[in-house]
């Protein structure tokens, strides 16, 4: 009976049983799409180790490393901005072959940089490249996936990520050597930082190699018009059974689609429509938790806090990989569980782990610049950073790009989404350019206690706000009722 039912189901929105060819065809362009993430994570983590050197080598003050660091961040929110729109018009895979020059051009210039304004201007292009990857992966993987394993597949973007951010942390290890010195020279002459900025550059070829491979999105196909490519993709990729049946849900909810506007964003809740607040907000708190402030700065961190550069670049790494391990139990839970019960979890366990790493700092002693812990607060902030790490890693860090990927109709995904993720950076950018001046200014315990705070924030966010779209077919008729209806809990 259970089984009539569900085959039922899944020919009434043109799904069905998946077999195993289509589950790896499937499985195989969503990981391609995906590496986009791994750049997002690579290049945006790979200064970390750097940061001291390049300081030391274009002698910048705290507020213009700090700026050299977030600049990025500038260029992601701006490629975040149009990477919907660029997709729109030209598809997801020329755009994702864009990144991935801009990616390969951005490796190399930085990896030479002459000035720091140089440094800088391709550290920024390099930002252009993140944020269209940011946007395109998990709006290609939203199209593409079949709602039973959108959740799980749209979350291998974050394992991606956090691939991309342990990758950058090891390969800055290992070039740094067992000394930690950054400054050491390797090949040609160049010192290890340079090199640290280099490596991305193969990562982006493999991005751009594979990003030939994927077939279009078959939502973007049937917008231009091209139904019988658009058949042939849902066909041999989603294994759907009533393809027609498919493609006409598909065009339903594009009606108008090529008409859309920021002026169909606009909305009664002040100014807007209610679920672009949604995915502004998700957008906001991911970064506001405080989790690149740990990324970015991790290794120049632990040093401020007793431990050695070899000891701070390892711990840096373990970091990195606790992160990449938890994000398996997103993957494993998001569609059996749903979006909203693991952001909940998540955001009461990035609270306690904030927390600690709150009370920690408080206890810190300064000497000049040199800050240090004594006992048993070093060990406890450690903790307590890993705690966060782990909650966010299994819960907010895949989670939003899901809800990103989903939460929005068809007809206003391309420009919500962009929007988003460019609220996304934007915050990012602020974190990141205002840690490190925070951080002399009031003390790295206020700081965390900052972050704490928005954890608890976020909570009461994702309770009262969130809607549950797990399961849910992108052209769902009555999510889309659902999503647009004003929320005045």
């Amino acid at each position: 009976m259970t089984d009539e039912h569900s085959t039922d189901e899944g020919r009434k929105s043109g799904g069905g049983a998946m077999g195993s060819a289509h589950r790896g065809k499937v499985l195989g362009v969503t990981i391609s799409a995906a590496l986009g993430g791994l750049l997002f994570g690579f290049d945006t983590s790979v200064i970390n180790g750097a940061v001291d050197s390049i300081q030391h080598t274009f002698d910048l003050g705290s507020a213009a490393i700090g700026f050299t660091v977030a600049i990025t961040l500038i260029g992601c929110a701006i490629g975040a901005w149009f990477a919907g729109q660029l997709a729109d018009a030209w598809g997801r895979k020329p755009v994702m072959v864009l990144a991935a020059i801009l990616f390969v051009a951005s490796s190399i210039a930085s990896g030479l940089a002459f000035a720091d304004w140089f440094l800088m201007l391709w550290r920024f292009i390099g930002g252009l490249a993140i944020g269209i990857a940011s946007v395109i992966a998990p709006a290609y993987i939203g199209e593409i996936a079949p709602a039973k394993l959108r959740g799980a597949l749209s979350s291998l973007q974050q394992l991606a990520i956090t691939l991309g951010i342990f990758l950058a942390l090891l390969s800055d290890a290992a070039l740094a050597g067992s000394e930690g010195n950054a400054m050491r020279q390797l090949w040609f002459g160049l010192p290890a930082w340079r090199w640290m900025l280099l490596v991305g550059v193969i990562p982006a070829l493999v991005y751009g190699i594979l990003s030939l491979s994927i077939p279009e999105s078959p939502q973007f196909l049937v917008r231009k018009g091209r139904k019988d490519e658009a058949r042939s993709v849902v066909s041999e990729v989603t294994g759907a059974i009533d393809i027609d049946r498919r493609i006409s849900e598909i065009e339903e909810s594009l009606e108008n689609a090529s008409r859309a506007r920021y002026r169909d964003l606009r909305g009664t809740a002040l100014g807007l429509q209610p679920i672009l607040w949604v995915g502004l907000g998700m957008a906001a708190f991911q970064q506001l938790v405080g989790i690149n402030a740990i990324f970015y700065y991790s290794t120049t961190l632990w040093k401020s806090v007793g431990f050695s550069s070899s000891d701070s670049f390892v711990t840096s790494v373990i970091t990195s990989v606790i992160n990449v391990v938890l994000t398996f139990v997103a993957i494993l839970f998001v569609d059996r569980v749903g979006r909203k019960a693991l952001l909940l979890w998540g955001s009461a366990g990035m609270f306690v782990g904030l927390v600690l790493a709150s009370v920690s700092f408080s206890q810190a002693h300064m000497s000049g610049k040199t800050v240090t812990l004594p006992e048993p607060w070093g060990v406890i902030a450690l903790i307590g950073a890993n705690l966060f790490v782990i909650f966010f890693a299994a819960t907010w860090g895949p989670v939003m790009w899901v809800v990103l990927g989903e939460v929005f109709p068809n007809r206003i995904r391309g420009l919500g989404l962009g929007i988003a993720a460019a609220c996304n950076w934007v915050f990012n950018f602020l974190v990141t350019l205002l840690f490190p001046v925070l951080s002399q200014a009031v003390g790295l315990g206020w700081v965390y206690a900052g972050f704490a705070l928005f954890a608890a924030l976020s909570f009461w966010f994702v309770f009262s706000a969130l809607p549950e779209v797990t399961g849910l077919e992108l052209e769902d008729k009555t999510k889309l009722e659902h999503l647009h209806r004003e929320r005045t809990a």
